[in-house]
């Protein structure tokens, strides 16, 4: 009983341990790079971010990821149909998931691909 007891709390304190090395480590090297640049005279700023191109990433990424949850979804619907009606079980299910995810990431890129050349044509014009 006391082995049965052990064994969740030796995974769960061996999970937590690791993620907080893990951090100190990657803060110390992080903290390290920025001294010995200092002490270079060199300039940290490659450290910093550049808040609008994030933010324009980021914004690309919830497109992506929000098209992709909604072909799942569909992915899903689509295989509990053809489970229903034609009996192919688990097949249907998977299949239509991937099938579905595969066409909303191509959908993205084709979205993305139409955007970026639009942007490069508007540059064109003004050059």
């Amino acid at each position: 009983m006391l082995a049965e007891a052990l064994v969740p709390i030796t995974l769960f304190i061996g999970i937590f341990s690791s993620i907080i090395i893990t951090t100190y480590i990657n803060r110390t090297a992080k903290h390290k790079e920025r001294m010995s640049l200092l002490e270079k005279g060199l300039d940290a700023s490659i450290f910093e971010e550049k808040p609008k191109k994030r933010k324009e990433e980021n914004r690309h990424k919830s497109l992506k990821w929000g098209m992709v949850a909604v072909a799942v979804g569909m992915g899903l619907l689509v295989g509990s149909v053809l489970d229903t009606v034609l009996g192919w079980q688990e097949v249907a299910y998977f299949s239509m998931i991937l099938l579905f995810g595969g066409a909303a990431l191509i959908a993205y890129y084709l979205i993305m691909d139409k955007k970026y050349r639009d942007e490069n044509k508007d540059n064109d014009i003004l050059v």
